[in-house]
């Protein structure tokens, strides 16, 4: 999500009131159920989200009819972090909801701790599982099925085999408010490497790579990029030798086939 004016600003601030909370002790996950548990609130009350966002109420008073709403609902740190937003301006209503579901991504990211490679990993597995698989990926989006027995799905798909933080963001996906589950999971991928610094590369290849293959193009990315770099690989059979490396808006592209094409471009020419 990307947010511009009064809302980029608001995000920025609460990016710190969400880190002052956690390195206060409160637990990550927790934080982050509740974030996503207000989000959807104030996406499914539209008459909640105008109040909350609205610039001629008082900060004060958004934040006690908050408090209200939520105080026994809610862990208290959240709760913190969700009345310190409807303090702020908003550039759209809809960013309130859509910054509280980023900083609930943030803190879910957060309680990975020393996990974090594993959970992007997880994070990018399961999102190609989903886009290899159309009946599955039509079962999540069909409106016709309960959130309930999506959510039930996934746990089948996911529980004792991922860890809780994926469990947690896959189920995050199913909320709506982004395109499709794949597009939430990426995104949710990208948060995870962001909040550890790092930049995402996807290398497609013909074959798997060899553990010491995958060091040595991670070394060569971090070093090019000045800053550690988190890698996807994907086996595409389009591929026929080399590899194609994609890193934000840049292509490397050492593939046979893009070999090929520039031969034949140069005899063309």
């Amino acid at each position: 999500m990307v947010f511009r004016g009064a809302s980029a600003e608001a995000q920025r601030r609460l990016a710190g009131e969400l880190d002052s909370v956690l390195r206060d002790g409160a637990e990550p996950a927790r934080v982050g159920d509740a974030l996503f548990s207000v989000a959807q609130v104030l996406r499914s009350e539209p008459g909640l989200r105008r109040v909350a966002t609205d610039v001629s109420v008082s900060s004060e008073a958004k934040q006690g009819l908050l408090r209200g709403i939520f105080d026994d609902r809610l862990d208290a740190a959240a709760l913190e972090v969700v009345a310190a937003a409807v303090g702020h301006r908003w550039t759209a209503t809809r960013d309130l909801a859509d910054v509280l579901e980023h900083l609930g991504v943030v803190s879910v990211v957060r309680s990975a701790d020393a996990d974090s490679a594993r959970l992007s990993d997880e994070l990018f597995a399961f999102g190609r599982v989903v886009a290899g698989n159309p009946g599955l990926r039509d079962a999540l989006s069909d409106p016709a099925r309960s959130a309930d027995d999506k959510a039930a799905l996934l746990h089948g798909l996911l529980d004792g085999k991922a860890l809780p933080a994926t469990v947690t963001l896959a189920r995050q996906a199913l909320a709506g408010s982004y395109r499709t589950v794949g597009v939430a999971l990426a995104a949710y991928q990208q948060v995870a490497v962001e909040v550890h610094e790092q930049k995402v590369a996807t290398a497609r290849v013909a074959r798997p790579l060899a553990d010491g293959e995958r060091r040595r193009l991670v070394d060569v990315l971090s070093r090019r990029y000045g800053r550690d770099v988190h890698l996807n690989v994907v086996v595409d059979p389009d591929v026929i030798g080399g590899i194609r490396v994609e890193i934000g808006d840049d292509v490397i592209d050492g593939t046979v086939l893009s070999k090929l094409d520039e031969a034949r471009r140069k005899l063309a020419g």
